[in-house]
C-alpha cells in the first residue's frame, strides 16, 4: 500500500522540516511514501475563510492519486489510540487498498467537501495545533503504526 500525504502550505519552521524529514525517511522503509505540498490560498485581512478553504480543497483533491482512499485530518474526526490506528491501517492494507491519501488543510481548516469525500475523518486529538505540527504528528503516527505492525520495539505499550 502506498501512502500519500497532501498538505496545504510549506513547512517553514525548522523543527517541522527536520522532524518531517526524519519520519518520512523512517516511514519510507515500510511503505512507499509521497508527500505533496499544495499552495495555500492568498489570505488578506478581512478575507473570506470559506473561500480560502474552498480554494485549498480544489488543490488538495486535485493532488490525490486516482483511486486513492481519502483520510481527512480534522478536529471533528474520529480519535484513535496508536494501536487502534495501526490495526485500521493493516485492515486497509489487507483489503487491497492501493493508496491511502492523508489530507491536511491550512490555517482555516478543511472545506466540508474534503470531509464529505473522505472515507475517514481523523482527529489527532482535541487540542488545536498548527498545521505544520499536525503534519509532523501524522508522519510520526504513520511510522509508529508501521512499527507496531512489524513488531518493532519503537512502540512500547
Amino acid at each position: 500500500m502506498r501512502l500519500q500525504v497532501i498538505a496545504v502550505g510549506r513547512l517553514k519552521l525548522d523543527y517541522a522540516r527536520l522532524g518531517c524529514a526524519e519520519y518520512a525517511t523512517r516511514l519510507g522503509r515500510h511503505f512507499p511514501l509521497d508527500i505533496q505540498e499544495v499552495r495555500d490560498a492568498h489570505r488578506s485581512k478581512g478575507g473570506d475563510a470559506a473561500r480560502f478553504r474552498a480554494d485549498e480543497a480544489r488543490s488538495l483533491l486535485g493532488a490525490v492519486a486516482p483511486g486513492a482512499t481519502l483520510v481527512a485530518l480534522d478536529e471533528r474526526g474520529r480519535e484513535w489510540d496508536s494501536r487502534a490506528f495501526a490495526d485500521w491501517l493493516a485492515e486497509q492494507r489487507d483489503a487491497g487498498t492501493g493508496t491511502m491519501a492523508f489530507l491536511i488543510g491550512g490555517p482555516d481548516g478543511l472545506d466540508p467537501e474534503v470531509r464529505e469525500r473522505a472515507r475517514v475523518v481523523w482527529s489527532l486529538g482535541r487540542l488545536t495545533m498548527p498545521h505544520e505540527l499536525a503534519r509532523l504528528v501524522l508522519l510520526e503516527q504513520l511510522y509508529r503504526a508501521a512499527s507496531i505492525l512489524q513488531g518493532s520495539p519503537y512502540h512500547r505499550d
